[in-house]
């Protein structure tokens, strides 16, 4: 990857990368008729939590100031949002929009990085 993340970009990827998950979970829920609705996990906020953590360093930082507020806090905002919300459950047709929503902005993201290869 030559080409810088955008400061945007990387705040968004952890939160795109849970919707998938979360829509994903809504369909396997689906199929089987699960009795159980769709919950957020600390699971998952650990695992966009290290998204940020190992995107950190790919990011187009604007300024020093910038990547110093927001490299660090925000990974771990997003762990203790992680912790915080571990059990919340979700509505299922909300969680399954957003989760192919975030299917689809992380196939075409991938189909354009494929194509500039």
């Amino acid at each position: 990857m030559d080409r810088p993340l955008s400061v945007t970009a990387w705040l968004v990827a952890p939160l795109v990368f849970a919707a998938s998950v979360l829509g994903i979970t809504a369909v396997g829920g689906l199929l089987v008729a699960a009795p159980w609705p769709v919950a957020l996990s600390s699971a998952l906020g650990g695992a966009a939590t290290a998204i940020a953590a190992v995107m950190a360093d790919a990011v187009a930082w604007r300024s020093r100031r910038q990547r110093v507020l927001l490299a660090v806090p925000y990974p771990v905002a997003l762990l203790v949002a992680g912790f915080a919300l571990d059990g919340v459950a979700l509505p299922t047709w909300p969680v399954l929009a957003a989760g192919v929503a975030g299917v689809a902005a992380l196939v075409r993201l991938l189909w354009r990085r494929a194509r500039e290869v």
